[in-house]
């Protein structure tokens, strides 16, 4: 089995997608280097306390409470209590994937050497992954300032034995699933309580997660505008590499390059060429534009990654323990704004990919636009064809404008106005998670819509590489020649393209 182990330096999206997506194929651990950084900033923790130094969040309340000294026999109950105080999320859980990313994510950060932690920490976050072991975690309740307060308590309730967790696919008492999988619950020591609580991970462990959907998308938006713009008979001379050479944005180049290959051997297109059959020069912008807006959105995700990528090697906690120079320092490093903006940003645009998809189905099922018969209905009245399904789409797409309503530019004062400008980091990844959603399905309406498209278009075939996904769809959906219940149809569309069928065609 492949072992993963934590410097804090040098994790990876490949390596977070692995932990999450596959439990059970990798081990993870702190790297034997790293442990001694840990011990160090452990020392240098239980060296103050010696001394009677007064440190936030060693031996003094939290926020508000700061200027509180609590005495040395109370140390242990201080950050027992902090644990439990903070644990006040609300509604759904996170999935069993975000759980994972939360774990991995904190005992990274914890890994770097930092947060005055002992390794015994970290062994027990690297305990629960490897054993399966996932706290439930409501996924509301933080404004993304203190770091994601909630989340993270609810976390660090089962590390300690208490709260809830799912093992063995049961969800039940932490401290009992602790004891069934052979991991024993910590006792927390001076700052461990408020090195487990405070950071970025909650949003992060989404954004990361997101930022792999949005790929996928930005690639399959690619595939299923190349179907489309054959059905519709539309001209890839937009495409040419000459016209994006001179406007070098690099998602825009890639995009082009993509549909250059999709639409290559199209018989569809051999078949309109010439200029007295088909007199169009000029195509929508739906179909004409898609690098430019295609590639917008790529250059976007692009720029979320490299901020995810530093976020998840960063040390986050707060304060944070310096060995080299015997510092403990507070400052703000668990403030989400790097992410919250970032998340804003992405969720802009996927509903921005989402809108254009759903132009591009409108261009399909309005006979106003071109020779395909109305609604893609094979006896239009009789059959109502794609009418509805296009109506979903708007729908769908509609609901991504609301959402795509910024969350950073909101804060709202908390914890005695101590905090007073706050992320709203973990609003802005919740809401990118079900823009992604809504992204997938309009897509699968597309690449529905495409495929009947091509149908009465046929025997002349697509490109030989967008053909691929053609038949993959085929496979899984046939072509619509009465009306039937359309919603299976949209969801094994969706399918194809959330499991990554259809932008492998391309990648």
């Amino acid at each position: 089995m492949k072992t993963i182990h934590l410097t804090g330096n040098d994790l990876t999206l490949e390596q977070v997608l692995l932990v999450t997506r596959h439990p059970g194929s990798v081990h993870v651990a702190l790297a034997p280097r790293a442990r001694g950084a840990v011990n160090r900033s452990r020392q240098l923790i239980e060296k103050i306390l010696k001394q009677g130094n007064a440190v936030y969040g060693v031996n003094t309340g939290f926020g508000k409470l700061s200027e509180k000294r609590i005495p040395d026999a109370q140390i242990r109950e201080l950050q027992l209590n902090l644990v439990r105080s903070h644990a006040c999320g609300v509604g759904e859980p996170l999935s069993e994937a975000e759980t994972r990313a939360m774990l991995l994510l904190r005992a990274n950060v914890l890994a770097k050497g930092f947060s005055g932690v002992r390794p015994v920490v970290i062994d027990t976050l690297c305990a629960m992954l490897n054993r399966g072991v996932h706290p439930v975690i409501p996924s509301k309740g933080s404004v993304g300032a203190s770091g994601d307060l909630a989340p993270l308590a609810h976390l660090a309730l089962v590390l300690i034995g208490e709260g809830e967790a799912i093992c063995k696919g049961r969800r039940s008492h932490g401290g009992g699933c602790l004891k069934r999988t052979g991991i024993k619950a910590l006792r927390l020591e001076a700052k461990e309580g408020l090195a487990l609580l405070n950071g970025t991970q909650a949003m992060l462990g989404i954004g990361l997660l997101s930022l792999a959907r949005a790929r996928n998308l930005a690639n399959a938006a690619d595939v299923i505008g190349g179907l489309t713009l054959d059905a519709l008979k539309g001209t890839p001379a937009a495409f040419d590499e000459k016209v994006h050479n001179v406007r070098p944005q690099p998602g825009q180049i890639i995009s082009a390059s993509n549909l250059r290959r999709l639409n290559a051997g199209s018989e569809i297109r051999e078949s309109h060429r010439d200029s007295v059959i088909d007199p169009r020069v000029q195509d929508a912008y739906s179909l004409r534009c898609m690098p430019q807006v295609h590639g917008s959105v790529r250059d976007t995700i692009e720029h979320a990654a490299r901020i995810f990528g530093i976020e998840m090697n960063s040390a986050t906690d707060n304060p944070l323990v310096f060995p080299a120079t015997g510092e403990v320092i507070s400052g703000g490093n668990f403030h989400g704004q790097p992410l919250a903006l970032a998340l804003d940003f992405l969720t802009i645009a996927m509903a921005t990919l989402a809108s254009i998809s759903e132009r591009r189905i409108e261009r399909l099922v309005n006979p106003e636009f071109g020779d395909l018969p109305p609604f893609l209905a094979q006896d239009p009245g009789l059959n109502s064809g794609f009418m509805i399904a296009q109506v979903t789409a708007a729908a769908l797409a509609s609901e991504n404008k609301v959402l795509a309503h910024p969350a950073s530019v909101d804060s709202i004062p908390t914890s005695g106005n101590k905090e007073d400008h706050v992320s709203m980091g973990m609003g802005a990844a919740l809401k990118l998670k079900q823009v992604l959603t809504n992204c997938e399905t309009i897509l699968g309406i597309e690449l529905l819509g495409a495929a009947q498209g091509l149908d009465f278009l046929g025997p002349a075939r697509t490109g030989p590489l967008a053909d691929k996904a053609y038949r993959a769809l085929r496979r899984k959906v046939p072509s619509l020649i009465n009306d039937r219940d359309m919603h299976r149809d949209i969801e094994a569309a969706t399918k194809l393209i959330r499991d990554e069928v259809i932008a492998s065609v391309i990648r």
